[in-house]
């Protein structure tokens, strides 16, 4: 199957090529700041809705009166045009907030929507980049899968110089023929039931590394340092002291180093289940809810913060994305049961009686069947035998999210290799 896939380079530029990105990273910026700014005033003035083309055909004019911008190239001006208009359809939309002015601090780089412009010279293992006006540029990284590159974005973060390039790739992945349930926890990350017929299942259980927590101490370390500095306070235009600067990069390290370690064991996790089972089973989680914050005047505030670090430093989203997509890449099948339905943690897997249980009971004891277990994998084995008797008549039917009955909602608002295809438009004639 062909699909898109996602490999993120990290580049290595000369002090020359370091400069001039830096330079068209603020060009960038100020583009996205004057294309908010001309939507916002031809609104409040003229009560006039300026659409994206109508800022298109400006970024030809933009290139003729300011020649710092003829070197960017006109594709990846429009697609800084072409995020202001993604900021307004998430608003409409309801799906994000009113779109803001960005400082550069917080701006990370810009898109080019298709091949003009730049070239990748590597089969997927390191290589070169090839961008007009800028030259050749080392990278490093590797892909999993490579095919015909797409678009190219120039990200600027943790102080290094980043590649992600988008490929058309014919996706090809390995599974088995086996079912599994899944149950997600802080203890335990990831707890399976593996069917094996006639009722029975094995039970298979990930611990939680805890990445974040390993580093913790250093963490706490490093930000007392920092509040020792003279921290920045921007609305005041006092700057931060080399120090701050110091320290605060230090606590940037620190996280970004358990963040990649949490991405690397997702991605690890994920491949072993889906190599051996193309169908897997896990109950719907409300994460948002899950982690929000201790309602005011709460006496167990403390309590709350810690299990709300306890669940994001496992990356239970994260973990179900990667099996959902690894899935589909195989050709198998994966389903959300309805918590709230079906109650995965309160039901019995082997007679269906429910009994509720709060979150300090870890042993699944029926008071019917006289069954026990623990109690992640008596939800996993519901999970699994949800899908297993569902899979005769209809998962719809039982109220089931499925990669194949419900596929995802593509939004009408463009995309950046739609920006590539479409040439600039025609200005109107005049009346």
């Amino acid at each position: 199957m062909i699909a898109t896939r996602r490999t993120t380079f990290r580049l290595y530029p000369n002090q020359a090529q370091t400069a001039k990105l830096f330079e068209w990273r603020r060009l960038h910026c100020w583009l996205y700041n004057q294309a908010l700014s001309d939507r916002q005033i031809a609104y409040k003035r003229d009560k006039k809705s300026v659409s994206y083309y109508d800022q298109q055909r400006a970024v030809k004019v933009i290139r003729q009166v300011l020649p710092e911008f003829k070197e960017l190239g006109s594709h990846a001006l429009q697609a800084t045009i072409k995020r202001v208009d993604f900021a307004y359809n998430r608003f409409f939309q309801g799906l994000g907030k009113y779109p803001r002015f960005k400082s550069l601090r917080h701006y990370s780089g810009w898109t080019y929507p298709c091949n003009s412009g730049w070239k990748a010279h590597t089969n997927g293992v390191n290589g070169y980049l090839d961008i007009s006006n800028l030259g050749q540029v080392q990278m490093r990284g590797s892909s999993r899968t490579w095919g015909n590159p797409t678009t190219l974005t120039i990200v600027y973060r943790n102080q290094k110089w980043y590649a992600s390039i988008t490929v058309a790739c014919d996706v090809i992945r390995e599974t088995g023929s086996g079912l599994i349930g899944l149950d997600f926890g802080c203890n335990i990350a990831v707890m399976g039931a593996i069917h094996l017929g006639d009722g029975e299942y094995e039970q298979v259980a990930i611990d939680n590394p805890r990445y974040l927590k390993q580093v913790q101490t250093k963490i706490k370390q490093a930000n007392r340092q920092k509040r020792r500095k003279r921290s920045p306070n921007y609305k005041k235009h006092i700057k931060a002291s080399k120090g701050w600067r110091k320290a605060n990069g230090c606590v940037s390290k620190l996280v970004r180093i358990a963040a990649n370690q949490r991405q690397d064991f997702i991605h690890k996790v994920a491949a072993q289940i889906v190599s051996s089972n193309s169908m897997v089973a896990t109950e719907k989680l409300n994460l948002k809810n899950m982690t929000k914050k201790a309602k005011k005047g709460s006496k167990r505030k403390q309590q709350k913060t810690g299990l709300n670090r306890s669940i994001l430093d496992v990356g239970m989203g994260m973990l179900r994305s990667a099996i959902e997509y690894k899935v589909e890449e195989a050709g198998g099948v994966f389903v959300e049961i309805p918590t709230q339905k079906v109650k995965p943690s309160q039901r019995c897997p082997k007679c269906d009686f429910v009994k509720p249980k709060t979150l300090s009971e870890r042993v699944h004891k029926c008071e019917k069947c006289t069954y026990t277990c623990d109690r992640d994998f008596a939800s996993a084995q519901v999970c699994a035998e949800y899908l297993r008797t569902g899979l005769g008549t209809s998962l719809a039917k039982h109220g089931c999210s499925t990669s194949i009955s419900n596929p995802k909602v593509v939004k009408n608002c463009g995309g950046m290799k739609q920006v590539g295809q479409l040439k600039c438009q025609k200005p109107r004639p005049s009346s």
